[in-house]
């Protein structure tokens, strides 16, 4: 018995993946997503012109290593677009006042938003981590809290590019700017 003649192995297209959207985007677009994600425009165009990356792991390696370059004016750029971590929605009022003390302190006495990276802290625990890294870093010197703030502002922006680049962030446009209206403002009666 003969067989007829064999298939060519079948390949499967290359779909593109978000890195590939990201490495092909025009500028405008990637200077946009980069700033959503690093909050310094010399931090994001560091990275737009180095583009294309062959995968994820470079470009956060990239991210990182530009992190380690902001100047001071760089670094308040950046502080000056985060915003407080979001709280889960049931959080009770005198809990958003305690917040807001302590985070008023924390900006009279430094400057800046206080910014920290809750990576996969549960819901129900931001509150006390957020709170307990507030008022254990305003016992920092100012400089001590610069470079704690930059190494917190590093892990964010991993987070957010490493999210934004595997399809798994909302994107920018759906994410409102600091200083918009919150969810977690203080529900009545809490």
């Amino acid at each position: 018995m003969t067989r007829g003649p064999t298939l060519a192995a079948h390949r499967l297209p290359h779909l593109p993946t978000p890195l590939d959207a990201f490495n092909a985007a025009p500028d405008a677009e990637v200077g946009a997503l980069l700033l959503h994600c690093l909050r310094s425009p010399r931090w994001s165009r560091r990275l737009a012109d180095h583009r294309p990356y062959p995968d994820v792991e470079s470009l956060l390696a990239a991210a990182d290593e530009a992190a380690y370059d902001l100047s001071r004016p760089d670094l308040t750029d950046a502080l000056a677009g985060e915003s407080l971590p979001e709280l889960p929605e049931d959080t009770y009022s005198a809990a958003h006042t305690a917040l807001t003390a302590a985070h008023a302190a924390y900006e009279a006495k430094f400057g800046h938003v206080f910014v920290i990276h809750l990576g996969d802290t549960p819901p129900e625990e931001r509150l006390d981590r957020v709170l307990e890294g507030i008022y254990s870093r305003l016992k920092n010197d100012p400089e001590d809290e610069r470079v704690t703030s930059a190494e917190q502002l590093r892990r964010l922006a991993q987070g957010r590019l490493a999210d934004l680049l595997r399809g798994t962030a909302p994107h920018p446009a759906a994410c409102p700017p600091r200083g918009a209206a919150s969810p977690n403002a203080p529900a009545s009666g809490k």
